[in-house]
């Protein structure tokens, strides 16, 4: 099993980042879990327009990044809240991504990120408006890194043990789920039932 982990902050080194290493590094370590990392702070995408079909030469180069989505079984996106959005790099991610297949079917689990209690407009944001293309099957659970200058450190003592916690239990159940749906959904994309060609996009 591989899982991808996508890191929507557009800051180089944030604190969206410190998430998904540990989430990578309690599937690889604790699951047995195969994963890779996407980073748009250190390796932003373009920005969509309408040349991606064309293939032109700002969109050359994504073969690689194309056949890593499609080996994935399911995905983790890791998003901080800012001025209560889903910042524009991880809204682009979705729009290139858009009436393919490399996304279509798959798991995926939301993990929103605050500095303090916010967090939840980034959950409703992606439920909302990043799933009718993409065809991406969000788990009906997702996490929140609340306080997280507080948690997920790699020195303990720059930690609120009640806050991380919380938040590595919950974090680690959902990631077991995580797994357990993209057993199930491969399952699901094996019938033969997916019509990517003839119903590219959703209604």
């Amino acid at each position: 099993m591989e899982i991808g982990l996508v890191v929507g902050s557009h800051r180089k080194y944030s604190q969206s980042a410190k998430v998904a290493e540990f989430c990578s590094d309690f599937l690889r370590d604790k699951l047995n879990v195969s994963t890779w990392t996407l980073d748009l702070g250190q390796d932003p995408l373009p920005f969509w327009d309408e040349e991606l079909a064309g293939g032109e030469s700002h969109w050359a180069g994504f073969g690689q990044l194309a056949q890593q989505l499609s080996a994935s079984d399911a995905f983790v996106f890791v998003s901080p809240e800012w001025h209560g959005m889903v910042p524009a790099a991880l809204k682009n991610f979705f729009l290139i991504w858009s009436g393919t297949d490399e996304l279509a079917h798959k798991p995926a689990l939301a993990c929103a990120v605050s500095a303090g209690e916010g967090g939840a407009y980034v959950i409703n944001e992606l439920r909302t408006s990043s799933y009718k293309n993409s065809r991406l099957c969000w788990l009906p659970e997702h996490i929140i890194a609340r306080q997280v200058h507080k948690i997920c450190n790699a020195d303990p003592s720059e930690n609120d043990s009640d806050a991380n916690i919380r938040f590595v239990e919950r974090c680690q159940h959902s990631l077991r789920l995580l797994t357990a749906y993209a057993r199930a959904l491969e399952n699901v994309r094996d019938e033969g039932f997916v019509e990517q060609t003839k119903f590219p996009n959703g209604m």
